[in-house]
């Protein structure tokens, strides 16, 4: 379409298209509301699954089915569009790998905030003057977080009770919480068991290993102090092996030990028929040598990362060894941690110092599984949980429960110091930043004292998941905050639909999931108050359709074809036995009787 124009600067000008057709921009304040409402409608589909009478999702893909109410896997299985409220799944993820629990809370903070701000954004307060109070008021709470968290030594009794609560308090929202009992001592000694070492906490994940087999009952459920991995694929001659050993000397290797044939292709040349056997006489010494190298060494247990074959089976059951092979990567070196043993590249050169030992090593029977398990280790940095349940789903949400306790114990151990959980520290932070408020001039005083507002959608929220009447339950809560010396620790009873003093019950979490929760809390409102343009482009119909008509792509380095047509060719030379098109480096073109033609 034409515009007229006048050369002297009269008249119309001609518009200036700059983004491609269908483009959806939103500018100003009413993109910033759109997108506080889009971080609302996420928190809704979290908000029930807080505390420990949340409920669960059920979230299905098409293929599995997901049971949960962990807010970090909630939000990954939701698949969200809005560009803005991804910014919530990311907070929340981020929780999740920092401290592991708190993955809802942190959401619902951060969206309560924004709500709290939507008011002042309607007025027309510049959302810079947000941006700079609200991270005012979060430092401050993560101030008084710190100096209201209880320390603790962890070696003392006391210490060692923490971990215990720290560990409950986790799992007591979660699918497993009536087993408390079971669960969390076998949790603070599997994570003790790595603390020994400086960086063993750091690698909770490689260390720790969560195996699940479906069946039997929730209390079956047991800890490994060692190494126990399941019984891998094996040949003829397993039953024949030695399946029980005491101080064993375990070789680990990365090679394979089977029957290599040469090459199709080699050529041999011959003078006499009876050199071929030469060859073949060969090829077994070999694999002979290989074996031979792993019995001479002293080892009891052979494991390998690569297959072992039929023939070293039988060999090694001949002479009373044990052997696995494709035994899983994470398997392997957990075992080369627990007994100290170093993984071979290679059977040649194989010395004593490069073999590890346990105390006992035995194959066992759990469900319909059979485990090899490595006990009495000598470097106890390893542990492995053996999860029983009824379903599958019931299993996995009991791994996510396990792994969200693991890392809340780890860090307790790292901050040695814990705050009462139950809302008692929101509303003792809100109480404190409600009276700073009071000391500022000006919109920031009402920033300040909205934020501290926020901090109470925690117990507001375990309240309204109970079934109680939150708003009674959180004047109260108020008046003792306020008025009573004792009553900085009181929070939401959720047995009795009262408050109660929740450090003295037991209720506690580490200081820095609480500290970590309000800070990400806060960046992720600040992040979304900053958006002052919201571009989309459209999806391009045509998915390549971008670099498709760009030269060189096409048949042997011709002239480049759409990506529809290209497409279409793919599909019909596929038929005929390989596709012929693709992107060639310059200079490379298809030669007859390669690739298909």
């Amino acid at each position: 379409q034409q515009y007229p124009s006048n050369m002297n600067g009269g008249g119309m000008r001609p518009g200036i298209i700059l983004l491609r057709e269908g483009t959806d921009t939103s500018q100003g304040k009413a993109q910033l509301i759109s997108n506080i409402n889009a971080c609302q409608v996420v928190s809704d589909a979290v908000r029930t699954t807080l505390g420990p009478r949340g409920m669960d999702k059920l979230v299905a893909d098409g293929r599995k089915v997901t049971i949960s109410n962990d807010g970090a896997t909630i939000m990954k299985l939701l698949e969200i569009e809005h560009p803005a409220a991804k910014t919530l799944v990311d907070i929340s993820m981020s929780q999740d790998a920092e401290v592991g629990d708190g993955t809802t809370s942190v959401v619902l903070l951060a969206v309560e905030v924004l709500k709290q701000m939507k008011s002042f954004v309607e007025e027309g307060v510049h959302p810079q003057i947000l941006i700079r109070h609200i991270r005012k008021a979060s430092s401050l709470a993560v101030q008084k977080v710190r100096e209201l968290a209880v320390s603790f030594d962890i070696n003392t009794p006391e210490g060692e009770e923490m971990l215990l609560k720290t560990a409950s308090t986790a799992l007591n929202s979660k699918l497993i919480a009536t087993h408390q009992d079971l669960f969390a001592p076998m949790i603070v000694d599997a994570v003790k068991s790595l603390s020994q070492e400086a960086d063993g906490l750091d690698d909770l994940r490689g260390m720790i290993a969560i195996k699940k087999i479906p069946g039997g009952d929730v209390r079956q459920s047991f800890l490994v102090k060692g190494v126990a991995f399941k019984k891998t694929f094996s040949y003829a001659g397993f039953e024949q092996m030695t399946k029980n050993f005491t101080n064993p000397k375990v070789l680990l290797l990365n090679v394979e030990l089977e029957l290599k044939n040469e090459k199709e292709n080699a050529e041999v040349r011959i003078e006499d028929p009876e050199q071929y056997q030469s060859i073949v006489d060969a090829e077994w010494q070999v694999i002979y040598d290989k074996l031979d190298a792993c019995v001479n060494c002293g080892a009891n247990i052979v494991l390998s990362k690569l297959p072992i074959g039929d023939l070293a089976t039988q060999y090694f059951a001949d002479r009373g060894l044990f052997c696995a092979g494709r035994v899983e990567d994470g398997d392997l070196k957990r075992v080369a941690k627990a007994t100290g043993a170093t993984i071979q590249t290679s059977t040649n050169g194989i010395f004593e110092g490069v073999l590890g030992t346990c105390a006992n090593f035995e194959e066992k029977q759990v469900g319909d599984e059979r485990f090899n398990l490595f006990t009495g280790c000598p470097n106890s940095l390893t542990t492995t949980m053996i999860l029983r349940g009824g379903s599958e789903q019931f299993i996995a949400e009991s791994e996510r429960s396990v792994h969200d306790s693991l890392m809340v114990v780890k860090r307790s151990l790292k901050s040695q110091a814990v705050v009462a959980g139950g809302g008692a520290i929101e509303m003792e932070v809100a109480k404190y930043l409600k009276e700073h408020a009071l000391t500022i001039e000006g919109k920031g005083q009402l920033v300040v004292n909205a934020f501290a507002k926020a901090l109470e959608i925690v117990p507001r929220q375990l309240c309204d998941n109970a079934g109680f009447d939150s708003n009674d339950i959180l004047s109260s809560l108020r008046r003792k905050h306020t008025q009573d010396e004792d009553g900085k620790w009181y929070g939401v009873d959720i047995e009795n639909g009262d408050i109660m003093d929740t450090f003295v019950a037991g209720v506690w979490e580490p200081s820095d999931n609480k500290s970590n929760s309000l800070a990400s809390a806060s960046e992720a409102a600040c992040v979304i108050l900053s958006i002052d343009e919201t571009v989309i482009n459209p999806r391009s119909q045509d998915p390549g359709a971008a670099n498709g008509m760009m030269g060189g792509g096409g048949m042997g380095g011709g002239p480049g074809l759409s990506n529809t047509m290209a497409g279409a060719m793919d599909a019909v030379n596929a038929q005929k036995g390989g596709s012929r098109s693709g992107n060639l480096g310059n200079g490379v073109r298809y030669l007859k009787g390669r690739g298909g033609g």
